[in-house]
């Protein structure tokens, strides 16, 4: 199984000025104000419209730089690191509790509650959720997303993150994953033509893996596939016995001190390759599946000859 997961609040219904779903249901930010109260029963329960007040009663709407400053207000409250470049309040909790949506100028944006304590959704997040939900079903009601064209914004910076992390593919597609065990917040990038990542936040920086390891652990990566994979790992047969091996399919089988071992199954029926990549990322030596059963179990992707052929 995958060791990853959306953490999910009781978040209860929205009350928006256009009519939207309610928040997905994800996780407040690690090291926000809100992390504390996830899960709590007694947040924002139901749904209810407007309390029929008369339009001579209701107050002034609030103008850019009022509703600006107010998401900047709920930002420090909740703890959060963002300089807040646009905002739009998109209507109140159930409670009439104010909600803001808050673009940031070098983190990524929010959906804020101003409760107490305050609570905030980190935009990359709510998107990574509501993806998960519409791989299950697609015509799901991933709840109140972030709206504003400045918070649409997974693939730059995720993408940055990955680069920032030592990833040198052209980067095509990006989104939150979900959480690790630890809590940690973990990405996924696909790469154009070759093996994706998925990265995750470590406290000495990024923690980086490719997705043939993802696989290996029992993860699933989503913006990679197995012709990109192959596609990927067949230079590293050139130079070697392995080299007119048209790699059809890979897998990563270990590692150990020596480096990873992958198996190659190749284009050509019956033809396949353990190969042992050390951790420089060299290619050192190239075993025939029907001369490597004893290598980590043998191949798998390709048959065994049959005794007396070997």
């Amino acid at each position: 199984m995958s060791p990853i997961k959306f953490l999910a609040v009781a978040l209860g219904a929205l009350v928006l000025a256009s009519a939207a779903p309610v928040l997905a249901q994800t996780a407040p930010p690690a090291g926000s104000a809100a992390a504390n109260e996830a899960g709590r029963p007694d947040q924002a329960r139901g749904t209810r419209g407007p309390r029929g007040r008369q339009n001579r009663d209701a107050a002034p709407t609030p103008g850019p730089d009022e509703v600006r400053a107010a998401a900047q207000a709920q930002i420090a409250a909740a703890g959060l690191t963002c300089q807040v470049t646009e905002a739009v309040s998109p209507g109140e909790t159930a409670e009439q509790t104010p909600l803001y949506e808050a673009a940031c100028a070098d983190a990524p944006g929010y959906i804020l509650i101003a409760s107490s304590p305050p609570q905030a959704f980190n935009c990359l997040e709510l998107a990574g959720s509501a993806a998960a939900t519409r791989r299950l079903d697609p015509d799901a009601d991933v709840g109140q997303q972030c709206i504003l064209p400045a918070n649409q914004n997974s693939l730059a910076v995720i993408g940055g993150w990955a680069r920032s992390a030592g990833v040198t593919c052209t980067i095509d597609e990006a989104l939150a994953v979900g959480r690790s065990n630890a809590n940690a917040m973990i990405y996924e990038v696909g790469c154009a033509g070759v093996d994706g990542y998925w990265l995750e936040e470590a406290a000495a920086g990024w923690s980086l893996k490719d997705c043939l390891q993802v696989a290996s652990t029992g993860g699933t990566c989503h913006f990679t596939t197995a012709r990109e994979q192959a596609d990927g790992f067949e230079p590293k047969l050139a130079g070697t016995d392995a080299a007119a091996c048209d790699v059809a399919q890979v897998r990563l089988m270990g590692q150990n001190a020596n480096g990873r071992f992958y198996e190659a199954k190749c284009a050509a029926e019956g033809e396949g390759y353990i190969v042992r990549v050390n951790t420089e990322g060299a290619t050192q030596q190239v075993y025939p599946c029907a001369v490597a059963q004893r290598i980590g179990g043998g191949c798998t992707l390709t048959p065994a000859p049959p005794p007396g052929e070997q």
